[in-house]
């Protein structure tokens, strides 16, 4: 089945499940958006269409999964796991608290050249975790995304219950992400993978392997959203759709994709190596 988002041209819960806390005013608040929403003013509104499948657990089988999406196109994933537990500890206050003295690796947001900078996760927060512009450049852009210490952050990761669909011969590896709302990857492609959005709305685009999309390497999706994406033809339109908290986007190998975070957004990839 398809969702209709409607189309308006412009720019990491589905369903609510019972929580093993105390919901105070505030805890409450950090279960609708984890302490992470920077104000309405901030958001980008246009979630674009929808035309990628959508599959909840009982509609997808491993069987079907296999033989109709995962050699052949992506498909959207519904409450195929409960990520109650993991998505308090991925509160603002949570991670705070465990890991704001420690240090984190930033990635710049263009395709070919993604330089490093170290910094503590509490200065990236506060100082770093802002709205982007629109004429903002990739290699302008931190990123925190992948990159991540196992070792001092295995004990978060070991409370994230991956998707139950898996590839034959193939290994999943975690990489843990916080951006601002208008930031984004832009088009690149690598291997097969899964992306949950914790907090936040995040806007995809994919094109198939043999499909590549015109773009500039250090143009954020959110300068391709505003100034490409309206010219394009019926036919140079790609797969796109906008995922929530608790939906998890499946992305098959080689495919080109581009992200934009609608808001700001706490997600995960499980990357099947």
């Amino acid at each position: 089945m398809e969702r209709s988002c409607g189309f308006v041209t412009l720019f990491l819960l589905a369903v609510q499940t019972s929580v093993p806390y105390e919901c105070t005013d505030k805890t409450c608040a950090e279960l609708r958006d984890g302490g992470w929403s920077q104000g309405v003013e901030t958001r980008l509104n246009d979630e674009g269409d929808c035309n990628i499948d959508i599959h909840n657990a009982e509609s997808l089988s491993y069987t079907a999964f296999i033989q109709q999406y995962a050699y052949s196109k992506p498909v959207i994933l519904r409450g195929v796991t409960d990520n109650t537990k993991f998505r308090f500890l991925c509160s603002k206050s949570h991670l705070l608290q465990e890991y704001g003295e420690r240090t984190i690796r930033l990635s710049t947001a263009n395709t070919h050249s993604y330089n490093k900078v170290d910094v503590r996760f509490e200065e990236f927060v506060k100082y770093l975790l802002t709205p982007q512009s629109v004429d903002s450049l990739g290699s302008e852009t931190l990123y925190f995304f992948g990159d991540n210490n196992f070792t001092e952050w295995h004990s978060l990761f070991d409370e994230y219950d991956a998707p139950p669909y898996n590839l034959p011969h193939t290994s999943p590896a975690y990489s843990f992400g916080i951006a601002g709302p208008g930031t984004g990857v832009p088009f690149h492609w690598h291997g097969p993978g899964f992306s949950e959005v914790i907090y936040g709305r995040k806007r995809w685009f994919l094109y198939p392997p043999e499909q590549a999309p015109e773009f500039h390497p250090n143009h954020t999706t959110l300068s391709w959203v505003t100034h490409s994406y309206p010219g394009l033809g019926i036919q140079q339109r790609p797969l796109e759709c906008t995922i929530h908290p608790g939906e998890v986007l499946y992305f098959p190998d080689r495919w080109w994709h581009a992200t934009l975070n609608l808001d700001t957004s706490v997600f995960i990839s499980t990357f099947l190596g």
